[in-house]
């Protein structure tokens, strides 16, 4: 067997033992040393291919993000409706990690408590999967007749803001003690919820009164910028 063969195929195996331990485990508690021990690798071999623990996590985070886009760039079916585009991306993303539930764990852990210090690597992996998601909402607001002041860019902006938003929510609530697990699963829930609020609303109809409150509160803003008799 060639050298650079060798070589190849120790690299996916300390990939593959990571995957594993990153996989099962947060960034913080996963260990070297049980990668290299439960997996029959030296260590001196695992830093020949990899600098340090923070390469090799973003090596597997790597994999994780390519292989998901992969996976629903493949699947992806033309919607039917907006409601329908919306529930087969997070059903799509639900099945990859149900068919590889290693990924899931680094997939969240990524997005819901990622490493301070490596934020930005993390951002620049994400990329590919980031424009997919936001070509697929193009997609999705096409189909919908916007208000005559909402531009398609500004539906956009505002569909990624409230899913960091969202994100965010979940970062802080990561942090009190709930079983990971059982919060993706509200995560993916919710998320879906949160979603078909941003695009059809709380309330069923505007109250009977509201476009003659809207006069009223911009007729009393331009009588504010009006100079009154005394100052003529």
């Amino acid at each position: 067997m060639k050298q650079e063969k060798r070589s190849r195929i120790t690299y996916e195996k300390i990939l593959d033992a990571a995957i594993t331990e990153f996989g099962t485990k947060s960034y913080e508690t996963a260990s070297l040393n049980t990668v290299c021990s439960e997996n029959n690798i030296s260590k001196g071999l695992l830093y020949h291919h990899f600098k340090s623990k923070d390469d090799l996590y973003l090596h597997c985070v790597k994999a994780c993000f390519q292989a998901l886009t992969e996976f629903m760039k493949m699947n992806r079916k033309t919607p039917k409706s907006v409601q329908d585009g919306l529930q087969q991306l997070l059903q799509q993303r639900q099945q990859f990690f149900k068919e590889n539930p290693c990924y899931g764990n680094i997939f969240f852990n990524t997005v819901l408590q990622p490493p301070v210090h490596l934020r930005e690597e993390l951002r620049e992996i994400r990329r590919d999967f980031d424009d997919f998601c936001h070509s697929a909402y193009v997609e999705l607001l096409g189909m919908l007749k916007l208000r005559e002041c909402i531009t398609r860019e500004m539906a956009l902006e505002y569909f990624i803001l409230l899913q960091e938003m969202f994100n965010g929510y979940f970062q802080k609530k990561s942090y009190k003690n709930a079983d990971f697990h059982t919060m993706i699963q509200e995560h993916e829930m919710n998320l879906s919820q949160i979603l078909n609020i941003m695009l059809y609303g709380i309330a069923l109809q505007p109250p009977a009164n509201s476009l003659y409150l809207a006069h009223l509160y911009r007729s009393a803003q331009r009588s504010s910028r009006e100079p009154s008799p005394q100052q003529l």
